[in-house]
């Protein structure tokens, strides 16, 4: 059994288009490409899909706030006010021990 490796998106292509060029024959194309079985079908069913854009790897991709939905928008504003409300916490703490250090010093 092949171990998977990383790939472009380019060679993601080229293998599905081998593939289904071989009558789907997933083996053959996992051996030529030295890929695992798994990666080619996940591919090609991808593929077959979306086109060629739903090969492209998506992980630690963030949105363009026009592509963000109305919910996506809300949750990004309460993420941002919550971030900024430890901060504040943080900076009132830092403050209080300040004052409490500047009260104990003769």
């Amino acid at each position: 059994m092949t171990k998977g490796r990383s790939t472009t998106w380019q060679e993601r292509i080229d293998i599905v288009l081998y593939c289904l060029a071989n009558g789907q024959d997933y083996t053959k194309a996992a051996k030529q490409f030295q890929v695992s079985y798994q990666q080619v079908y996940g591919w090609v069913r991808k593929y077959e899909a979306g086109g060629q854009d739903a090969l492209q790897d998506g992980r630690g991709r963030t949105k363009v706030p026009e592509e963000l939905t109305e919910a996506d928008q809300q949750k990004l504003a309460m993420k941002k006010m919550e971030y900024e409300i430890e901060r504040l916490r943080a900076e009132n703490a830092f403050l209080k021990k300040l004052q409490e250090f500047e009260r104990r010093r003769p």
